[in-house]
């Protein structure tokens, strides 16, 4: 299990940049467009950098919904790979069943 401190700090911002998703969107579209002068693309590259760090969608790490573990995530899922292994075994997964060969 991880640090409850950690998986907290994460879902903070998952909140924050599902939040400011539309905005900091606008924002990049408005940076990137050559056509615009460039004194309203500074503006908006100011406006862009004034907003949180932990807005930003680069800043939410993947971590298993279960346990909350870090590494060995599925994106997919949600799960980590030792998550995905308990759940099998415990055959609360339909169709997964433990190999031997």
């Amino acid at each position: 299990m991880a640090k409850m401190s950690a998986v907290n700090k994460n879902n903070k911002r998952i909140k924050l940049s599902d939040k400011l998703f539309k905005k900091r969107q606008m924002l990049k579209k408005i940076i990137m467009d050559k056509k615009l002068p460039l004194e309203e693309r500074f503006k908006a590259q100011q406006k862009l950098s004034k907003l949180p760090r932990n807005s930003a969608k680069t800043r939410v790490r993947n971590r298993c919904q279960i346990t909350g573990r870090p590494h060995g995530v599925y994106r997919k899922l949600k799960i980590s790979r030792i998550a995905l292994r308990q759940l099998g075994l415990e055959g609360k997964i339909p169709g997964m069943v433990k190999s031997s060969w």
